[in-house]
């Protein structure tokens, strides 16, 4: 089959077809910075729970770039949180975009002293403030704020977003001719078949039941990769194919995502996929696109070039076949061509050619007391202890649940085991709710009743633990009726109800009546054993200061509020299990 390369350029005009890029305007946005732009992210990776909204630009590996506005318009919003964006200001323009500036450290003056005055007067850190066209208008190349690396962040960088203003969705914005320089092509990694029809009398399709085959494409000719030397064994049935792929720019090593897949079998397109505007209320289905257990066992992310019947994200993909993607292998006596185009946003292109011949039968054993849960339809589980119901939004795909109660002791590890022995005893049997790398879409309730009597004055202690194998954690449980603790999760794991009397442990980095006339800030370290730091608060000398919440750390800024002299600090912490903890700190400044 040596003359596959041929063939791929005899078909150029026909794989230029498909979804045409969206007309967005160009050069209307400037740099943010006054750096060249490198980009440490780009828009629709695949990140734990959402793809990525926007581009993350590099700032020389370090803080304070001066960040200006990308165009006129005017500061809509300002939203601190310790997470997430973390500082993060938004911009509205009169062409009916927004963009999003995020992980900055201060505003200009101007701004940063309207957001201290918003946030004394709530007595909170955490602030969504929403502003008018008059307060803050900005001219096209205004600086607005430093950058930094503040909320969810790892390293210093600009995460900067266009979005649609009326649609709240953010866009790609590589599409609107920022001076990004890419001419390196998508490569990809791996290909992934995946038995996608598997049925049996009185049995559920297992569309993501396990990887037909794992393939490693080398390149054969310029920008394009073949598999297993161009031919694979594949499944007989209606089969499913995911590809991992490295892309990358000019003077970058790290990766970041393609723009559009689209796959191809006898020269006929069965799906594309686009990504770009993907909303905030849709970015969850990033868990039914890729390969969710892939990425949870193996550290890999997948992304399948097929829909799952519960995956609601529309919006990416286009011109799927019959089978939302799938490819039909029913037939033995045939070998299906198989082109899979790559591309990136500026157009750089990758092909991945091969053949594949159904021959592998699919037989799938299936015992009785396997409990079928399916997509798209309402689910309940109820045993004598444990129960709960799913929506018929929760899962991606049907499964066959399982389930374990205590009785099982390969539930718990030594490890486990070994940070419970000075723990509280445990109030419920263990409960293994089908398994953690199989994905849920959003919250539902689980209510879990004790195995031994609680008492009265200990029910607003109670908190439901959760283990997805890895690392455990746990929220509080609210007493419901008939003796059931109930409380949101989103996850399959174990579960199981304990007590939790211990409040929060609050470190503090500087010592007991130390001189800090030369130090910036005040910082505590507060960490809870069982759940998380519901809420917290800082005092000086009586009177409420703004401290901030970066992960574990909070940390007060010194400013006007505290003068030269002798002070007494009180600093103290809540758990969600109404756990107090205070620490009085006598300093000088």
């Amino acid at each position: 089959m040596k003359q596959i390369a041929y063939t791929f350029f005899l078909l150029l005009p026909f794989f230029a077809s498909g979804q045409q890029k969206p007309d967005y305007p160009q050069n209307y946005f400037r740099n943010p910075l006054d750096i060249p732009i490198f980009l440490a992210g780009n828009f629709g990776e695949c990140r734990p729970g959402h793809f990525h909204s926007g581009v993350d630009i590099k700032t020389l590996g370090k803080e304070n770039e001066s960040v200006h506005a990308a165009a006129d318009g005017y500061i809509s919003r300002i939203k601190m949180e310790k997470g997430g964006f973390g500082h993060g200001l938004y911009i509205t323009h009169p062409n009916g975009y927004t963009t999003l500036y995020a992980h900055l450290n201060d505003f200009v003056p101007a701004l940063q002293k309207y957001l201290k005055k918003e946030q004394y007067e709530k007595k909170h850190w955490d602030v969504d403030i929403q502003l008018s066209p008059d307060q803050f208008p900005v001219k096209k190349g205004d600086q607005i704020a430093w950058s930094g690396n503040t909320g969810a962040s790892t390293a210093p960088h600009l995460h900067f977003e266009i979005r649609n203003t009326k649609t709240e969705h953010p866009l790609n914005p590589e599409l609107f001719g920022l001076p990004i320089i890419d001419n390196v092509a998508p490569v990809p990694v791996e290909v992934v078949l995946y038995e996608g029809d598997v049925y049996t009398e009185n049995s559920v399709a297992l569309s993501l039941a396990k990887a037909g085959a794992i393939y490693k494409p080398v390149k054969t000719g310029e920008k394009i990769f073949a598999i297993n030397r161009d031919t694979v064994q594949a499944p007989v049935g209606v089969i499913g194919i995911g590809v991992n792929v490295d892309d990358y720019m000019n003077g970058s090593d790290n990766t970041i995502a393609f723009y559009t897949a689209k796959l191809y079998m006898d020269d006929s397109l069965q799906v594309q996929v686009t990504l770009d505007n993907i909303g905030y209320d849709e970015t969850r289905y990033i868990n039914a696109y890729a390969d969710y257990k892939t990425k949870e066992l193996n550290h890999k992310w997948v992304q399948c070039l097929f829909k799952l019947p519960g995956n609601h994200l529309d919006a990416i993909f286009s011109n799927l076949n019959n089978n939302q993607g799938r490819l039909d292998f029913k037939d033995r006596s045939k070998a299906h061509k198989i082109n899979i185009v790559l591309e990136d946003d500026k157009g750089n292109t990758s092909t991945i050619l091969f053949y594949a011949r159904p021959t592998v039968s699919n037989e799938v054993a299936v015992t009785d007391d396997r409990i079928p849960f399916y997509a798209n339809k309402p689910n309940e589980f109820h045993s004598t202890n444990i129960k709960f119901s799913l929506d018929d939004k929760q899962l991606y795909d049907d499964i066959y649940f399982e389930f374990k109660g205590d009785n099982y002791p390969e539930m718990i590890d030594k490890k486990s085991q070994a940070r419970d022995v000075d723990r509280a005893p445990v109030y419920s049997d263990r409960f293994q709710l089908h398994h953690s790398y199989v994905p849920i879409h959003h919250y539902f309730d689980l209510q879990i009743k004790p195995n031994k009597t609680i008492p009265f004055d200990l029910r607003s202690k109670v908190v439901m633990m959760y283990s997805d194998d890895k690392d455990e954690d746990g929220r509080a449980a609210a007493f419901s009726e008939n003796g059931w603790y109930k409380a949101k999760v989103r996850n399959f794991g174990t579960y199981w109800l304990d007590i939790d009397t211990t409040a929060p442990v609050i470190k503090s980095l500087q010592k007991n009546g130390a001189n800090l006339s030369k130090a910036k800030q005040i910082t505590f370290e507060v960490r809870d054993g069982a759940t998380s730091v519901k809420s917290y608060g800082g005092y000086l000398d009586g009177k409420w200061i703004c401290f901030e919440q970066h992960g574990s750390s909070f940390f007060y800024k010194f400013d006007e509020r505290c003068a030269k002299g002798k002070h007494k600090l009180v600093f103290n912490a809540e758990d969600e299990s109404g756990n107090e903890a205070t620490y009085n700190l006598n300093f000088t400044k």
